[in-house]
């Protein structure tokens, strides 16, 4: 007979679960094949998706029901209606539309991330262009493009939208455990216990 009094545990869960993060809100621009492919991961996320492009007609009849789509003319009010924290991912199929959006989302103090698919060779370009409109040097470091966690070089629409979710959920993770460091610090330095950093 089992004289343990711990209380006993059936399945997976342990009696104490941690807090799980908000789910991210992800605003998307652009409806092409990488889009589309990165919707589909997305769907199974745990995030909102705003997904957004000028061409209605590109739009799925469907989408997962955690993808809100919004054809508009005016995707730059998109940046400044997205809330505090947004992930922003930038990948239309034209040019000077990605530009206008960098220069739009770099203005704001207050996103989880901005990414923009592109080559290096885009980046600089841009980057040189931002400067000229009064975008500071150490706000470019802010936008991660190419996008997509390194070392996965397949072009193809499913493989960049790979690369981009795993770099989502690798940036989240991170930001997870700063915030949780950052609390733990907090909570020791309330208690007057020395911070070890």
């Amino acid at each position: 007979m089992n004289n343990d009094s711990s209380p006993v545990r059936i399945g997976r869960r342990s009696a104490v679960d941690t807090p799980r993060p908000a789910p991210m809100h992800i605003v998307l621009f652009g409806a092409g094949h990488v889009g589309h492919a990165l919707v589909q991961l997305l769907g199974s996320l745990p995030c909102v998706v705003q997904w957004v492009d000028e061409r209605d007609e590109l739009f799925p009849d469907e989408t997962p029901p955690n993808v809100q789509v919004e054809a508009t003319d005016t995707p730059d009010v998109i940046v400044d209606a997205a809330p505090p924290g947004a992930w922003f991912l930038v990948m239309t199929h034209n040019h000077a539309l990605d530009f206008s959006l960098a220069a739009r989302i770099l203005r704001r103090r207050d996103f989880s991330y901005f990414g923009m698919i592109g080559s290096k060779t885009k980046r600089v370009k841009f980057e040189r262009r931002l400067l000229e409109r009064g975008v500071e040097l150490e706000r470019l470091e802010q936008m991660t493009c190419p996008i997509g966690v390194e070392g996965i070089v397949d072009k193809a629409p499913a493989a960049i939208a790979i690369a981009v979710c795993a770099q989502l959920l690798r940036v989240r993770t991170r930001q997870g455990a700063a915030a949780h460091a950052s609390r733990t610090a907090g909570s020791h330095v309330q208690r007057g216990e020395p911070v070890t950093l």
